[in-house]
């Protein structure tokens, strides 16, 4: 299931190309004016070297190295002028400032947020937010700083989601942030996309890192969890225990062993149930007379 990154109408400025050529080419007509250069001083000509010095400068100075997964935004004189994506040696047009913005995938893990969830219970949070730079344009000049602001909206959106559901529900189909963790990483995932979404920034994964109770309620729901499972674990114990007392009974009538009135009945029920629903191995006590008597 992808994740969607809605488009945002806030920066007018988005990501196009800038013009740009291979830096080696660049590189080698520098070295020629170098050596015309040098050539027109020997000669006497120092106009002709100036002029190859002034050229070979424009040629040297727009040089920049472009590292796989590295883009340079670039400006001239203030004004955005496109983004270089080639790698590699690479010329750029003279005269401008180039600044590095990295397109790798990054991902940091949120701080342990104390949120009240929806039932009101106090609850520790924490997620991994798994992000990476889409519009170079926009996470330059959107946003003072892209990296501090994904940290901050991604807070944020944990707190609120954080807040929108309980702990854990005992309600069917109901969604908790304990049982429902792959639809609470969606919401989380829509959440931090949209908050981001206008300092072009592509969000591709939030999975829940940790989730606990706090600290001052947490032997408390200890507690409750402990009996709720004791609570199950007893229902399901009845439930085969009385099953098994019906087969005995149907047995033991249907094979015409023993004839047994209510009164036996009830009594034969009592001690089957003791014996499969206690605790404590039973101790049998023979009784050597009747039970009427």
């Amino acid at each position: 299931m992808s994740i969607p990154q809605p488009q945002s109408a806030a920066p007018g400025i988005t990501e196009h190309r800038a013009w740009s050529m291979n830096g080696f080419l660049a590189l080698l007509l520098g070295l020629v004016f170098v050596v015309l250069a040098v050539v027109g001083f020997v000669n006497k000509q120092p106009a002709v070297g100036v002029i190859a010095i002034i050229v070979a400068l424009l040629l040297f100075q727009p040089l920049v190295v472009i590292q796989p997964g590295q883009t340079r935004v670039v400006q001239f004189f203030g004004r955005y002028v496109g983004t270089v994506r080639r790698t590699g040696l690479t010329w750029v047009l003279p005269l401008t400032t180039r600044r590095s913005v990295s397109v790798r995938v990054r991902n940091f893990e949120t701080n342990a947020l104390k949120v009240n969830d929806a039932d009101g219970n106090p609850v520790e949070i924490a997620a991994i937010v798994v992000w990476q730079v889409q519009d170079t344009a926009k996470a330059t000049f959107a946003v003072e700083s892209y990296s501090n602001f994904v940290e901050v909206q991604a807070e944020a959106a944990l707190r609120h989601v954080a807040t929108s559901h309980p702990y854990d529900t005992n309600v069917p189909d109901a969604t908790s942030l304990r049982g429902s963790t792959d639809q609470v990483s969606w919401e989380l995932a829509r959440e931090v996309a949209q908050r981001i979404a206008l300092a072009g920034v592509q969000i591709l994964e939030v999975r829940v890192s940790h989730l606990a109770y706090a600290a001052e309620i947490a032997q408390a729901m200890l507690q409750r969890q402990q009996a709720s499972a004791v609570v199950a674990a007893r229902e399901r114990i009845v439930e085969g225990a009385v099953t098994m007392v019906q087969m005995a009974i149907d047995r033991l009538e249907g094979q015409s062993i023993v004839q047994l009135d209510e009164e036996r009945k009830a009594a034969m029920v009592s001690n089957l149930l003791v014996v499969l629903c206690g605790d404590q191995r039973a101790t049998p006590i023979v009784n050597t007379g009747s039970l009427y008597h």
